[in-house]
Protein backbone atom coordinates (compact mmCIF):
# COMPACT_ATOMS: atom_id res chain seq x y z
CA UNK A 1 0.00 0.00 0.00
CA UNK A 2 1.82 3.31 -1.40
CA UNK A 3 1.45 6.65 0.41
CA UNK A 4 -1.23 8.16 -1.60
CA UNK A 5 -3.56 5.51 -0.83
CA UNK A 6 -2.64 5.34 2.96
CA UNK A 7 -3.36 9.80 3.13
CA UNK A 8 -6.30 9.45 1.18
CA UNK A 9 -9.75 10.70 2.55
CA UNK A 10 -13.14 10.47 1.20
CA UNK A 11 -14.91 13.78 1.02
CA UNK A 12 -18.20 14.61 3.28
CA UNK A 13 -21.58 13.23 1.26
CA UNK A 14 -24.49 15.47 1.46
CA UNK A 15 -28.15 14.48 0.12
CA UNK A 16 -31.04 16.35 1.21
CA UNK A 17 -33.16 15.16 -1.57
CA UNK A 18 -36.85 14.46 -0.77
CA UNK A 19 -36.43 10.41 -1.30
CA UNK A 20 -32.77 10.25 0.50
CA UNK A 21 -33.82 8.83 3.89
CA UNK A 22 -35.70 6.70 2.32
CA UNK A 23 -34.23 5.67 -0.39
CA UNK A 24 -30.91 4.71 2.20
CA UNK A 25 -32.90 2.14 4.57
CA UNK A 26 -34.15 0.78 1.38
CA UNK A 27 -30.90 0.68 -0.41
CA UNK A 28 -28.74 -0.93 3.18
CA UNK A 29 -31.59 -3.21 3.42
CA UNK A 30 -31.28 -4.92 -0.18
CA UNK A 31 -27.56 -4.93 0.29
CA UNK A 32 -27.16 -6.34 3.49
CA UNK A 33 -29.76 -9.30 2.10
CA UNK A 34 -27.60 -9.30 -1.99
CA UNK A 35 -26.17 -12.90 -2.52
CA UNK A 36 -22.37 -12.87 -2.89
CA UNK A 37 -22.31 -13.15 -6.61
CA UNK A 38 -23.90 -9.31 -6.47
CA UNK A 39 -20.99 -6.99 -6.78
CA UNK A 40 -20.50 -3.36 -6.76
CA UNK A 41 -18.67 -3.68 -9.88
CA UNK A 42 -21.47 -5.54 -11.31
CA UNK A 43 -23.96 -3.61 -10.19
CA UNK A 44 -22.13 -0.01 -11.80
CA UNK A 45 -21.85 -1.94 -15.34
CA UNK A 46 -25.43 -2.22 -14.76
CA UNK A 47 -26.42 0.83 -14.13
CA UNK A 48 -24.22 2.05 -17.14
CA UNK A 49 -26.13 -0.47 -19.18
CA UNK A 50 -29.30 0.42 -18.76
CA UNK A 51 -28.67 4.40 -18.91
CA UNK A 52 -27.20 3.27 -22.47
CA UNK A 53 -30.69 1.24 -22.95
CA UNK A 54 -32.73 4.53 -21.97
CA UNK A 55 -31.08 6.27 -24.89
CA UNK A 56 -31.68 2.89 -27.14
CA UNK A 57 -35.23 2.65 -26.19
CA UNK A 58 -35.68 6.67 -26.64
CA UNK A 59 -34.35 6.34 -30.19
CA UNK A 60 -36.69 3.26 -30.75
CA UNK A 61 -39.95 5.42 -28.94
CA UNK A 62 -39.44 7.16 -32.84
CA UNK A 63 -40.99 4.18 -34.54
CA UNK A 64 -43.03 3.11 -31.77
CA UNK A 65 -43.90 4.79 -28.93
CA UNK A 66 -43.96 1.62 -26.94
CA UNK A 67 -40.26 2.08 -26.83
CA UNK A 68 -40.97 4.62 -23.69
CA UNK A 69 -42.16 1.59 -21.42
CA UNK A 70 -38.62 -0.18 -22.26
CA UNK A 71 -37.02 3.52 -21.29
CA UNK A 72 -39.02 3.37 -18.05
CA UNK A 73 -37.77 0.04 -16.84
CA UNK A 74 -34.01 0.88 -18.41
CA UNK A 75 -34.64 4.32 -15.68
CA UNK A 76 -35.35 1.69 -12.90
CA UNK A 77 -32.81 -0.77 -13.50
CA UNK A 78 -30.61 2.50 -13.51
CA UNK A 79 -31.75 3.57 -10.40
CA UNK A 80 -30.72 0.37 -8.76
CA UNK A 81 -27.19 -0.23 -10.75
CA UNK A 82 -26.37 3.18 -9.93
CA UNK A 83 -27.39 3.57 -6.74
CA UNK A 84 -26.79 0.39 -4.89
CA UNK A 85 -23.34 -0.06 -6.13
CA UNK A 86 -21.84 2.39 -3.25
CA UNK A 87 -24.31 0.47 -0.91
CA UNK A 88 -23.16 -2.53 -1.10
CA UNK A 89 -19.69 -1.66 -1.15
CA UNK A 90 -19.81 0.58 2.43
CA UNK A 91 -21.92 -2.82 3.61
CA UNK A 92 -19.00 -5.45 2.87
CA UNK A 93 -16.52 -2.89 3.74
CA UNK A 94 -15.06 -3.10 0.45
CA UNK A 95 -14.81 0.60 0.07
CA UNK A 96 -12.55 1.85 -3.21
CA UNK A 97 -12.99 5.63 -2.83
CA UNK A 98 -10.92 6.66 -5.43
CA UNK A 99 -11.79 4.12 -7.87
CA UNK A 100 -15.79 4.09 -7.21
CA UNK A 101 -15.69 8.14 -6.95
CA UNK A 102 -13.30 8.20 -10.53
CA UNK A 103 -15.74 5.09 -11.97
CA UNK A 104 -19.27 6.19 -11.12
CA UNK A 105 -18.92 9.61 -12.71
CA UNK A 106 -17.19 8.68 -15.78
CA UNK A 107 -20.05 6.14 -16.50
CA UNK A 108 -22.89 8.88 -15.11
CA UNK A 109 -21.10 11.01 -17.69
CA UNK A 110 -20.93 8.15 -20.41
CA UNK A 111 -24.26 7.33 -19.86
CA UNK A 112 -25.83 10.83 -19.53
CA UNK A 113 -24.97 11.54 -23.03
CA UNK A 114 -26.65 8.45 -24.75
CA UNK A 115 -29.35 9.21 -22.61
CA UNK A 116 -29.62 12.82 -24.19
CA UNK A 117 -28.22 11.44 -27.65
CA UNK A 118 -30.89 8.77 -27.65
CA UNK A 119 -33.68 11.48 -26.71
CA UNK A 120 -32.55 13.85 -29.27
CA UNK A 121 -32.74 11.08 -31.89
CA UNK A 122 -36.53 10.33 -30.81
CA UNK A 123 -38.30 13.59 -32.36
CA UNK A 124 -39.72 14.09 -28.51
CA UNK A 125 -37.53 16.91 -28.14
CA UNK A 126 -35.69 19.69 -30.69
CA UNK A 127 -31.83 18.45 -30.79
CA UNK A 128 -30.90 22.13 -29.23
CA UNK A 129 -32.86 21.21 -26.30
CA UNK A 130 -31.22 18.02 -25.84
CA UNK A 131 -28.03 19.19 -26.11
CA UNK A 132 -28.53 21.89 -23.71
CA UNK A 133 -29.75 19.62 -21.01
CA UNK A 134 -26.49 17.90 -21.14
CA UNK A 135 -24.55 20.98 -21.02
CA UNK A 136 -26.64 21.82 -18.34
CA UNK A 137 -25.91 18.81 -16.55
CA UNK A 138 -21.88 18.55 -17.59
CA UNK A 139 -21.28 21.98 -16.31
CA UNK A 140 -23.17 20.82 -12.85
CA UNK A 141 -20.97 17.59 -12.57
CA UNK A 142 -17.66 19.75 -13.47
CA UNK A 143 -18.74 22.02 -10.81
CA UNK A 144 -19.66 18.97 -7.90
CA UNK A 145 -16.27 17.10 -9.05
CA UNK A 146 -14.38 20.38 -8.42
CA UNK A 147 -15.97 21.15 -5.42
CA UNK A 148 -15.28 17.73 -3.92
CA UNK A 149 -11.66 18.33 -4.53
CA UNK A 150 -11.35 21.62 -3.46
CA UNK A 151 -13.82 21.64 -0.68
CA UNK A 152 -13.48 18.28 0.26
CA UNK A 153 -17.23 18.24 0.14
CA UNK A 154 -19.55 16.07 -2.12
CA UNK A 155 -23.22 17.56 -2.73
CA UNK A 156 -25.13 14.62 -4.04
CA UNK A 157 -28.86 16.76 -4.23
CA UNK A 158 -28.77 20.24 -5.66
CA UNK A 159 -31.91 21.06 -3.02
CA UNK A 160 -34.40 18.79 -2.89
CA UNK A 161 -33.65 17.22 -6.37
CA UNK A 162 -31.06 14.36 -6.27
CA UNK A 163 -30.26 11.81 -9.35
CA UNK A 164 -33.76 9.36 -8.01
CA UNK A 165 -36.13 12.57 -8.60
CA UNK A 166 -34.71 13.55 -11.64
CA UNK A 167 -35.25 9.75 -12.57
CA UNK A 168 -38.93 10.16 -11.29
CA UNK A 169 -39.52 13.40 -13.12
CA UNK A 170 -38.46 11.67 -16.62
CA UNK A 171 -40.68 8.04 -15.73
CA UNK A 172 -43.87 10.75 -15.23
CA UNK A 173 -43.00 12.80 -18.43
CA UNK A 174 -42.76 9.43 -20.38
CA UNK A 175 -45.72 7.97 -18.98
CA UNK A 176 -47.19 11.37 -19.75
CA UNK A 177 -45.82 11.08 -23.43
CA UNK A 178 -47.67 7.86 -24.13
CA UNK A 179 -50.73 9.89 -23.44
CA UNK A 180 -49.75 13.11 -25.72
CA UNK A 181 -46.38 14.32 -26.66
CA UNK A 182 -47.53 18.01 -26.63
CA UNK A 183 -48.58 20.58 -24.04
CA UNK A 184 -50.51 23.81 -24.70
CA UNK A 185 -49.36 26.80 -23.02
CA UNK A 186 -51.38 30.09 -23.67
CA UNK A 187 -52.80 28.94 -26.70
CA UNK A 188 -49.17 27.78 -28.61
CA UNK A 189 -48.61 23.78 -28.63
CA UNK A 190 -45.32 22.64 -28.08
CA UNK A 191 -43.85 19.82 -27.70
CA UNK A 192 -43.85 18.36 -24.12
CA UNK A 193 -40.21 17.29 -23.59
CA UNK A 194 -39.01 20.62 -25.44
CA UNK A 195 -40.94 22.70 -22.65
CA UNK A 196 -39.62 20.27 -19.58
CA UNK A 197 -36.20 20.30 -21.16
CA UNK A 198 -35.77 24.13 -21.30
CA UNK A 199 -36.61 24.50 -17.86
CA UNK A 200 -34.47 22.08 -16.88
CA UNK A 201 -31.74 23.33 -18.69
CA UNK A 202 -32.53 27.22 -17.34
CA UNK A 203 -32.50 25.62 -13.90
CA UNK A 204 -29.38 23.77 -14.51
CA UNK A 205 -27.33 26.88 -15.84
CA UNK A 206 -28.73 29.37 -13.27
CA UNK A 207 -28.02 26.24 -10.60
CA UNK A 208 -24.60 26.28 -12.17
CA UNK A 209 -23.88 29.98 -11.65
CA UNK A 210 -25.62 30.32 -8.19
CA UNK A 211 -23.13 27.29 -6.81
CA UNK A 212 -20.19 28.35 -9.16
CA UNK A 213 -20.35 31.59 -7.27
CA UNK A 214 -20.93 30.54 -3.45
CA UNK A 215 -18.21 28.29 -3.60
CA UNK A 216 -16.03 31.04 -5.32
CA UNK A 217 -16.73 33.19 -2.42
CA UNK A 218 -15.84 30.64 0.13
CA UNK A 219 -12.74 29.54 -1.13
CA UNK A 220 -11.32 33.18 -1.47
CA UNK A 221 -12.69 33.44 2.36
CA UNK A 222 -10.61 30.81 2.84
CA UNK A 223 -7.66 31.67 0.73
CA UNK A 224 -7.26 35.64 0.91
CA UNK A 225 -4.89 37.70 -0.87
CA UNK A 226 -3.99 39.11 2.16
Amino acid sequence: MNATTTTFASARRINRSLTADMEKKALTWMAERAPAWVTSDRLTALGLLAQVGAGVFYGLSRYNELGLLGVIACLILNWFGDSMDGTLARVRNQQRPRYGFYVDHMVDIFGATALMGGLGFSGLVHWRVAVAMLIGFLLLSAESYLATYTLSCFQMSQGIFGPTEIRILLIIGNLALLRDRYATVMGHRYLLFDLGGTIAAAVMFGMAIMIAARHTSELYRQEPLG
